[in-house]
């Protein structure tokens, strides 16, 4: 059996101990994630414009199209300590007795001039009351894709549930999650 000399032994250390810095994560490589939360008053959103077409394979099944409109004034989510002022939403859903999936674009207009654009990909409930009211309820994954100014970079990952009425907009919807700014 052959001993190791000690230039060995040192090479074979300085491999090893670069290697290790090769993978140890440092302070530098981690992005700052920052935490989301927001609870909707009700009420915000309007439907601007909506269009269904009628598929006509089984009862109730729709294709929809529709952009919503949400203005915000004293309660409004926040972004890097930036307050979003207005929204417009684009929607196309596939329905069947108005429960189904639908992916949304959004582009918030943030208080000092600037955009975060955002995609979300949800699935609505629709039941019938005792009453024979119809409840609509959601639950939502959105990703932040990025923006414009100070929000160029931004991504991040928010999750949303509420409930919504077709025809006037209305919603309650608390969202929760994180974002981050790409380096």
């Amino acid at each position: 059996m052959k001993t190791l000399t000690a230039r060995a032994i040192g090479v074979l250390l300085a491999i090893a101990a670069g290697g290790l810095f090769l993978i140890a994560p440092t302070g530098g490589w981690a992005q700052q994630k920052y935490k989301f939360f927001f609870k909707d008053p009700g009420g915000l959103t309007k439907y601007t414009e909506q269009h269904m077409l009628d598929v006509g394979d089984v009862p109730g099944h729709q294709i929809r199209v529709a952009s919503l409109q949400t203005k915000f004034a004293n309660v409004a989510p926040e972004y890097d300590g930036v307050k979003v002022v207005e929204t417009m939403s684009w929607l196309a859903a596939d329905y069947i007795g108005a429960s189904g999936r639908f992916t949304q674009y959004s582009v918030l207009l943030m208080a000092n001039g600037d955009k975060i654009f955002n995609r979300s990909e949800g699935l609505a409930q629709t039941s019938i009351g005792a009453d024979g009211g119809r409840k609509t309820s959601y639950s939502t994954v959105t990703t932040l894709t990025g923006g414009t100014g100070k929000f160029a970079t931004i991504r991040g990952i928010i999750r949303g549930s509420g409930i919504t009425d077709f025809k006037t907009g209305a919603n309650n919807n608390p969202s929760e999650g994180e974002y981050w700014f790409e380096k």
